[in-house]
């Protein structure tokens, strides 16, 4: 039979966790006290938190303890990203039914290692309790490295709009798994269960100047509208045939299989968590490709995101309470 979490005391899951997580360079004061000791020296530090649910962001059939410690990590690793921030280390809390398999949990600690392995981050503590549901909370901490952050307010008329990482990917896996047909595209699925962000790309296009970035954890145009009305512009998409040919091909077969439209998926579909940034036109940093441009709000103006000038389908993206 396999050794459930009830079978176990609190210390005694905490002691089958503690040796997983991994220990970065920035901490002074790992597990084991009150409280972590983290180095900030920068002066500041980035934070962000986020959460997983279960029946609501997974179901366990579907996700293995490894799959959900990935994106917990992954989806709070880009949050910080998008600040134009290297992430350094996360607290964790997660509660756990009693009938819920010790494997399904140290399962959980290897997948946060891996991600944070990603960027050399550490997990430097949490909370545990038991509950009727697997629920996971993160929070992030970031070092800015002596740079400004990078917020969603700054983008200007004649900026580029650019996004690197992939589109629709999770989305598309989503539905497979939904209707039972995860074989039509294996790599779909990988990308709804374990996101691959490209972390990277946030410090790049810090450095490069990026005047405004977001993670594109809701889905493009979702976001897009975002940093829009943040920013006081329009955001205006090219042509999803050409500029995002490369994702609209990776999900035309799932799409075909299941009655879906490619181009929704790749628009609105959330949770691949890559980079969408504007620049001052010129050369975009290693990783990005141009989506659109930005452009002053006309009087009247019936949306902040447009495609080729018209307004873009709204209502689109996820939303955490309407689905």
């Amino acid at each position: 039979m396999p050794e459930l979490v009830r079978d176990l005391s609190e210390e005694q899951l905490l002691a089958r966790i503690f040796p997983l997580l991994p220990s970065g360079s920035s901490t002074l004061v790992g597990p084991g006290d009150d409280a972590a000791v983290v180095a900030a020296p920068d002066g500041r530090f980035v934070v962000s938190t986020d959460v997983l649910v279960e029946d609501r962001h997974f179901v366990r059939s579907w996700s293995s303890g490894e799959d959900v410690g990935w994106r917990a990590a992954m989806q709070n690793l880009a949050d910080v990203a998008a600040m134009g921030a290297r992430p350094t280390s996360l607290v964790v809390s997660l509660v756990v039914p009693g009938d819920v398999e010790v494997d399904w949990v140290t399962g959980f600690a290897r997948g946060l290692a891996l991600a944070c392995a990603e960027v050399g981050a550490a997990v430097v503590g949490g909370d545990l309790s038991g509950g009727d549901a697997v629920v996971a909370a993160v929070t992030v901490h970031g070092d800015l490295e002596g740079r400004a952050p990078v917020l969603r307010s700054g983008a200007r008329p004649g900026d580029v709009v650019a996004h690197a990482g992939v589109l629709g990917r999770s989305a598309a896996g989503l539905e497979l798994l939904r209707e039972g047909r995860p074989d039509v595209g294996e790599a779909l699925v990988t990308a709804f269960l374990r996101p691959d962000p490209p972390l990277e790309a946030g410090l790049e296009a810090a450095r490069a100047g990026a005047t405004s970035m977001m993670d594109v954890s809701d889905g493009l145009v979702r976001d897009a509208g975002r940093i829009a009305r943040a920013s006081g512009v329009v955001l205006d998409l090219d042509a999803p045939g050409t500029a995002l040919a490369e994702d609209l091909a990776a999900v035309r077969v799932a799409a075909d299989a299941l009655g879906r439209d490619a181009t929704t998926w790749v628009l609105t579909g959330g949770e691949d968590h890559g980079m969408l940034a504007t620049f001052p036109d010129g050369d975009l940093p290693a990783g990005f490709r141009r989506v659109g441009r930005v452009v002053a709000t006309a009087p009247g103006s019936s949306g902040p995101v447009t495609v080729e000038g018209a307004p873009a389908a709204v209502g689109g993206g996820w939303d955490h309470f309407s689905g």
